[in-house]
């Protein structure tokens, strides 16, 4: 008897780890042609996702996130997790984000991309950048299949992943992918929480030395720091950071806010006063919950209405 109750209680855990996987978003191959700019990674280069962070990515993957079946409102958002462009904090600021997004309707992808590496690739500046213009060639190809506004696809960014995507909504104009049907690689707005944007004296040295090395270039310096790409054509924003985060200096977002105002794009920016770098969407520290600013923003600029 006790060795009966034994098998079916494993069966039954087992049951349930089948369907839990099952009710996982599956990961989509950004390039399943093969990956552009790659070396072969060396034996010792294996994707390790330890602690709910993600390092050493090689298949580079975007994993969707689709709200209930009659709630999308045909906008969809694709989420850049942070991590110093040495890891991505995929749960905190991925997954979880996600699932938030699809609460009011819009659709979420987190991008798995991959980190800068001389071992695998042929030029690490652009690897970043070629999986998030990759991964809005891929959202706006299948935006009929997936019920996507084609008009209303953004990018968002934590920390590094900010600079990924302030990089994105910066340097569209300049396609580092193949794109031979001319996809618009343009994301229609930004949302940047606690964002890397400038190389220069503000900047988070470890991000900076992983996308650019040691010793880069003042052309390579200027061309990265993003506050210094803004122009009028550049894509809507919001922008969220706490006052006393040690990590990233909130003059990041200022100087990225004032280049906005300049060039008389639509932006919203929200200082906390306390919360550091990395709080997800949580800031413990207020009461104050940065995702309501963010759906209203959104609402106000149309972005969620069918």
């Amino acid at each position: 008897m006790i060795n009966m109750k034994a098998t079916y209680l494993f069966l039954t855990l087992m049951a349930m780890a089948i369907l839990t996987r099952a009710q996982e978003p599956a990961q989509i191959n950004l390039y399943p042609n093969g990956v552009p700019n790659s070396k072969p990674a060396p034996a010792d280069y294996v994707e390790n996702d330890a602690n709910a962070h993600v390092v050493k990515v090689t298949t580079p993957t975007l994993t969707p996130f689709f709200p209930e079946k009659g709630k999308a409102n045909g906008t969809a958002v694709i989420i850049c997790p942070g991590g110093g462009y040495s890891a991505l904090a995929i749960d905190k600021e991925g997954y979880a984000v996600a699932k938030e997004f699809n609460k009011i309707g819009v659709t979420a992808f987190v991008l798995k991309y991959r980190l800068p590496s001389d071992a695998i690739m042929v030029d690490k500046t652009i690897g970043p950048l070629q999986d998030a213009q990759q991964a809005f060639l891929m959202v706006r190809t299948h935006a009929a299949e997936w019920g996507i506004n084609p008009a209303k696809v953004g990018i968002m960014g934590f920390s590094a992943g900010g600079h990924l995507a302030s990089t994105a909504g910066t340097h569209f104009d300049k396609a580092v992918i193949e794109n031979k049907n001319n996809v618009n690689l343009r994301p229609d707005f930004m949302l940047l929480l606690y964002p890397v944007i400038s190389f220069g004296d503000q900047a988070h040295k470890g991000s900076k030395n992983n996308l650019l090395g040691l010793t880069p270039s003042p052309e390579s310096v200027e061309l990265y720091s993003n506050e210094k790409q803004v122009n009028a054509n550049t894509p809507i924003t919001f922008l969220v950071q706490a006052e006393d985060d040690k990590t990233v200096p909130v003059q990041n977002s200022l100087m990225f806010y004032d280049a906005l105002l300049k060039n008389k794009i639509k932006a919203e920016m929200h200082i906390y006063q306390a919360g550091g770098h990395g709080f997800g969407l949580n800031n413990t520290t207020s009461k104050e919950h940065w995702f309501d600013w963010c759906r209203n923003w959104m609402d106000a600029n149309g972005l969620l209405n069918n």
